[in-house]
């Protein structure tokens, strides 16, 4: 019998992948029974699917392009429930969205979910949202339209309501030994020696007693119950799981707090060896079942620690990674007014791999934490780590004077000094202080201020995403604070309902809605329409002359762009050392000189050597 597409791809990865398997469990039963798995899945795979795998294994670089943007959002929040997001593809296009992340809509209970981040149904929507077969729907009719759809799958936990979780505490003994359970502290307390805890304030400590006293692990939240991937049994249902929703059209698997996993005694629990085969066997999983769909990891840490979740050419794991660390000194560069911690932060990242691709954002649906480079500041700056955090939480929150930023704190612990920051990006930007003392100089000073930031999102390498509302200058929602599901958590500052109001302004460029919305479809249009902006693209932190200023060189080929942003609130005169005319590509200005280039206040310039001064 001639061997399938899928016999085919199996046979490329089945050594390396039954080694690591029979490295962490030993147990060839659990892999027998995990490759019939694959088989099954490969099976229920229908024909769109399989089409689309064939396809984008004949063009491995098609999540590459430079016209890609993405956008996430929360289903309810923008239009209602998934048959609502699927009738508003036609604006998401007038967008310029063809990368769809949905924020978590998978079932989890009320009130006790994370905001989605505790799944008690891997394979059931929440009611409100639709079904399944809604979400299908909506996949397919993405795909028709060339936007990929992007899902969160929750890796390190379920919540305390899934089925297994419920036969665990009523004693099953396979179902306990899916998560990590205890009779004693003895064991809990040895863990507490050496892991960190994730929210010391709302949720201290990693552990949880139950009401009969039976002690189980809960790294984030109380009802968010560890998964023991020791056990291949979880490995196998949870990779099932992540494969029933790849089959439903899911284009790319967001792994939620993968760095979490595996945990060990004696250690943090974090970044283990384990953790990286799993990801490994993750990626052949999906090379072998379904290979047009994606892997994008969650790892929120400095690059050192990021970086290898990428794998190697040899061995990949993860297709992309989130940007944190850019996204987190980014704001802080906007706070302080000197870009000598972000140039930094991007003197590392150009030196990274060109394969190694990274999903770059503003905002998204979380707070910003601010786990900067201290170390370094302290060495050059003198910077205390304390006093820092608590200056940049007050200039976001509008408390320093001159700030025109308005945001809330997120789990604001004064013991230690720390907290992190909640906030839109127009609100952050001063939009929304501007908009209320109705003043049309800050206010022009705040559009340009966030058109700023989206241009150096933008002018990175990877793929940019922006956050719903922001393409229309959304200011925070503190209806948050009347509603008894919600009020304790600041982060739906930034998570209120989409404005449908605003975005019927977009088409008027006398409204700060319209200028942000055409603002930012210029950049987004210049970006897939720019070699420079590839992602094979040589990058390159340059001088600019100002600590106030970074300026970032893109080169392709014989064409180079010249990108330099003004973080300050001040007219600065700043750039880079070259001979020769450019023209700004924004506004079409044209420079026989970019050594000293008028930015203004929070402005930016995208300068493109002139054709005949090109080398």
């Amino acid at each position: 019998m001639k061997p399938t597409i899928f016999d085919v791809r199996l046979s490329r990865h089945r050594d390396e992948l039954k080694w690591l398997y029979m490295e962490l469990y030993r147990d060839e039963q659990a892999f027998d029974y995990f490759i019939s798995m694959l088989q099954a899945c490969w099976d229920g795979r229908k024909k769109p699917l399989r089409d689309q795998d064939v396809s984008r294994e004949a063009d491995p670089g098609w999540y590459r392009r430079r016209d890609l943007l993405g956008m996430m959002l929360y289903v309810d929040a923008f239009a209602g429930n998934l048959k609502g997001v699927r009738e508003k593809l036609p604006y998401l296009r007038e967008c310029g969205v063809n990368y769809l992340h949905l924020m978590p809509l998978l079932q989890s209970p009320r009130g006790r979910s994370d905001g989605g981040y505790a799944v008690s149904d891997f394979r059931a929507v929440q009611p409100e949202l639709g079904a399944m077969e809604d979400l299908e729907d909506l996949a397919d009719a993405c795909r028709k339209q060339g936007v990929s759809l992007c899902l969160d799958f929750v890796m390190n936990h379920t919540s305390e309501d899934h089925q297994w979780a419920k036969k665990a505490r009523a004693g099953d003994p396979d179902c306990r030994a899916r998560y990590f359970f205890y009779d004693n502290w003895e064991i809990p307390q040895q863990f507490e020696r050496t892991v960190p805890q994730v929210f010391p304030t709302t949720a201290p400590g990693s552990f949880t007693q139950l009401e009969d006293g039976q002690i189980v692990m809960t790294s984030f939240y109380p009802y968010q119950w560890d998964l023991n991937y020791a056990n291949p049994v979880v490995f196998n249902d949870m990779t099932e799981n992540l494969l029933f929703l790849a089959n439903r059209g899911v284009d790319v698997i967001r792994l939620d707090a993968i760095p979490y996993i595996w945990k060990e005694l004696g250690t943090d629990c974090r970044n283990l060896p384990q953790v990286h085969t799993l990801a490994r066997m993750l990626r052949m999983v999906c090379e072998i079942v379904c290979p047009s769909v994606l892997l994008l990891g969650e790892v929120v840490m400095e690059p050192a620690k990021v970086a290898p979740y990428f794998g190697n050419p040899e061995k990949p794991e993860c297709h992309m990674l989130y940007n944190v660390t850019t996204m987190a000194t980014t704001w802080h560069t906007l706070a302080s007014g000197d870009v000598s911690l972000l140039k930094r932060q991007m003197e590392t990242i150009c030196a990274l791999p060109k394969d190694f691709l990274f999903l770059n954002y503003l905002r998204c649906h979380d707070d910003i934490g601010w786990g900067l480079d201290y170390p370094w500041l302290n060495q050059n700056f003198g910077t205390d780590e304390v006093a820092h955090k608590r200056y940049l939480n007050d200039w976001f929150t509008g408390r320093w004077p001159g700030s025109t930023a308005r945001g809330e704190l997120y789990n604001d612990d004064p013991r230690l000094g720390d907290a992190r920051l909640c906030g839109t990006t127009a609100s952050l930007c001063g939009l929304e202080a501007a908009d209320f003392e109705g003043d049309p100089f800050k206010l022009e000073q705040a559009v340009a201020c966030d058109l700023t930031l989206h241009a150096w999102m933008l002018s990175q390498s990877g793929i940019p995403v922006i956050y719903s509302g922001d393409e229309v200058g959304q200011l925070n929602d503190y209806t948050y604070h009347n509603d008894p599901d919600r009020r304790e958590d600041s982060r739906y500052l930034h998570r209120g309902r989409f404005q449908w109001g605003l975005a019927e302004l977009r088409g008027d460029p006398d409204t700060y809605q319209g200028k942000l919305f055409r603002g930012l479809r210029r950049l987004e249009d210049i970006r897939a329409g720019e070699p420079c902006f590839d992602g094979g693209a040589d990058v390159q932190v340059e001088d600019s002359g100002d600590s106030r200023v970074l300026a970032l060189s893109r080169r392709s080929g014989e064409r180079e762009l010249v990108c330099l942003f003004n973080f300050s609130g001040q007219f600065v005169r700043a750039g880079v050392d070259r001979t020769g005319s450019y023209t700004e590509l924004m506004y079409g200005t044209k420079y026989g000189d970019i050594g000293s280039v008028e930015l203004w206040p929070n402005g930016f310039a995208w300068l493109l050597r002139d054709a005949e001064e090109e080398p």
